[in-house]
């Protein structure tokens, strides 16, 4: 299987307040995950993708009420984040085959989640900005994490387990796909969702989508997973 392309240099330097804010409360959850996971990546991804199906979910909401109310076409944005909420509920689901996580993990995916949801749905509501900002952010470390990830498959730390079931059918992969080729399309997925929302952040500060994060148009980031039965 080839690799998909992703530009892993990718980072929005933060211009004003509402970027550090985002950027500062990223930084605060990645030390989070770094000391609480260390280097059990298949737990954090359980755990982190529960909380980054949150978004997408969030901004869908929010934006399909306030089309309707301003009776204003919403630019495809709806689509676009329940695509991405859906996509990260997907990874979840993945990892939970891979990980198989503990009663104390699973408590803490109720919990973060609920908390998380409560947070970002006032986020949004204050500042659409700054919400994609910070997404943008998550997904920036998420292919960081996906990176080493990978490091410790190829260098043996971690097993290359064959891919869950689910995985196969959902990004349609070959019979003989492994974890490797699993976490190659996740990373995938998670830098589409990085530029869509740095994208959705510029927009919305008045720059191009594209300005800070580009996406390659001529790049298939997330290839075969929206065709896969």
């Amino acid at each position: 299987m080839l690799a998909p392309f992703i530009d892993l240099s990718i980072h929005h330097r933060p211009t004003n307040l509402s970027d550090r804010v985002a950027l500062g409360f990223t930084k605060a959850l990645r030390w989070t995950a770094d000391t609480f996971f260390a280097e059990r990546y298949g737990h954090r991804a359980v755990v982190l993708e529960t909380v980054a199906a949150v978004p997408g979910m969030v901004g869908a909401t929010i934006t399909h009420l306030h089309s309707l109310r301003r009776m204003k076409d919403d630019k495809g944005w709806i689509r676009t984040l329940m695509d991405e909420a859906e996509n990260e509920r997907m990874h979840l689901m993945t990892f939970i085959e891979v990980a198989q996580p503990t009663w104390f993990e699973r408590a803490v995916i109720i919990g973060a989640q609920w908390v998380f949801y409560l947070f970002f749905f006032a986020l949004y509501l204050v500042s659409q900005r700054t919400a994609h900002r910070v997404v943008g952010y998550f997904e920036e470390e998420a292919v960081i994490s996906y990176t080493h990830y990978l490091a410790e498959i190829d260098e043996g730390r971690s097993p290359n387990v064959p891919a869950p079931a689910i995985a196969k059918r959902y990004w349609n992969l070959p019979e003989d796909a492994t974890l490797r080729d699993v976490v190659l399309v996740v990373r995938a997925d998670e830098a589409h969702h990085r530029d869509v929302n740095h994208g959705f952040a510029n927009e919305l500060n008045g720059l191009e989508a594209g300005a800070v994060a580009p996406c390659p148009p001529h790049v298939e980031l997330v290839p075969n997973w929206k065709k896969a039965a």
